[in-house]
Formats: C-alpha cells, structure tokens, sequence
C-alpha cells in the first residue's frame, strides 16, 4: 500500500489526504479479491519504521485505521471476510485497539476472504521476539512459526504467494520475511490510491504465469540431467 503521500503531494495535496484516498482503495480491492481468487490478503497499513513519520501525519493515520474498522465490520461479516490485525499492540492508542479487538471478535465468522492488516509491524522485530520467547529451546520451523503468530496475533501464519508492491519501491521493507521465503515479487509503479481491481488481476494473472520450482527444476530438466 505505497505511494499515498507521494500521489498527494505530486497533485499538491497534503500527505495525509493521500492516505484517505487510500483507504477507500482498501475498500475496493477487498471485495476484488475473491474475484481474483485470493482467500488471504495480507495489507501493510504501518511499519514499526513508520512511527519516524511527523507526530501530525500518525496521529492522523491512526484516527483513519479506526474509522477504517469501524466503518467495514459490518461489511466484512456481510461479505464473509475476517479480519485479523497483525503486528504489536502495546504501542498503538488504547482505543484503536480496543476497536482492532472488537473487529477480530466481530468478523471471526468470516471464511470467504481472511484479511489481514499489518499494524506496527515489523518481521524483523517479529523474529526476535519469537527466538526470545522460546528461551533457550530447541526449535523447529513450526514451533518456530507458532511463536511468531503468538508475538504477532497473525492467527495460523501462511507462506506468501504474491508479493505485491505498488508505488515503484522495489523492496521488501521488513515485511513477513520468514512467509515470503519463497514469495513471487510484482513490483508495480503505480501508486496505491490509484491501484485497481484490474491492476490485482494483472498481477494475479502474471503470478500464474511464473514457474514456481521451491530450489527444484522441471521433471523434463531432471530427467535429462
């Protein structure tokens, strides 16, 4: 979800304007998903980074998550997706967590779209706070998968398919790092509040078309090895 406060500024508009925008563009391609045939759909809303932003431009962002959730609950239970907030939660204003809770509880019926929004997000951070909370214990990649979703409220974690990026950053950016191990990466230039429900079919679309081999090759190139 890049490229808000650069698409407000070019059109000399504040930042934060463009992050309203934006979260009418969430709107729209939550209800586009199912239609790509997307069943998880995982949007980075804020990075632990991001609260090196101006006090001005957060505080406004977190007024606009909450409104953001109370605005969709209904429809998310109407439309059967659940949403999940993902990330820490110590650090966010006490009543747009109570109103992310409300929302979990509320929408946790949903099985036709499992949405998830990273909030305060970091996979790096996420990582640490895992291997510390194993203290000292052998682990594997499941148990070590389990503490990840324990520190970060993710529900059952899932490999990335698709990565996508908009705004023209071709990074990752601390995001779901261990889930996007074996992730396809679509970097587009356009901007989030000018993403599309036929921009996510054309991404979706050249996802199917990559040759997915997990570190393997083709049967045919194993064969005449």
């Amino acid at each position: 979800m890049d490229g808000n406060g650069r698409w407000a500024t070019a059109r000399g508009r504040p930042r934060t304007s463009g992050h309203v925008v934006g979260a009418r563009v969430v709107r729209t391609i939550v209800e586009s998903a199912e239609n790509a045939g997307i069943g998880a759909l995982t949007l980075y809303a804020f990075s632990a980074d991001n609260w090196k932003r101006p006090t001005r431009e957060v505080s406004m962002l977190m007024r606009l998550f909450r409104r953001y959730l109370l605005s969709e609950m209904d429809r998310c239970v109407q439309n059967g997706v659940r949403m999940r907030i993902i990330g820490r939660r110590d650090r966010i204003p006490a009543e747009l967590r109570r109103t992310a809770e409300t929302a979990e509880e509320t929408t946790r019926g949903g099985t036709r779209l499992d949405l998830r929004i990273a909030l305060d997000y970091s996979a790096r951070d996420a990582m640490v706070m895992a291997a510390e909370r194993a203290g000292g214990r052998a682990l594997t990649r499941d148990s070590f998968v389990r503490l990840m979703n324990e520190v970060t409220h993710a529900g059952p974690v899932r490999d990335v398919d698709l990565l996508i990026r908009t705004g023209g950053e071709q990074r990752l950016s601390d995001f779901l790092l261990w889930e996007c191990a074996y992730a396809e990466l679509y970097f587009t230039d356009v901007m989030w509040p000018e993403f599309s429900p036929a921009d996510l079919l054309a991404a979706v679309r050249e996802f199917h078309a990559r040759d997915r081999r997990y570190g393997g090759v083709q049967e045919s190139v194993a064969a005449a090895g």
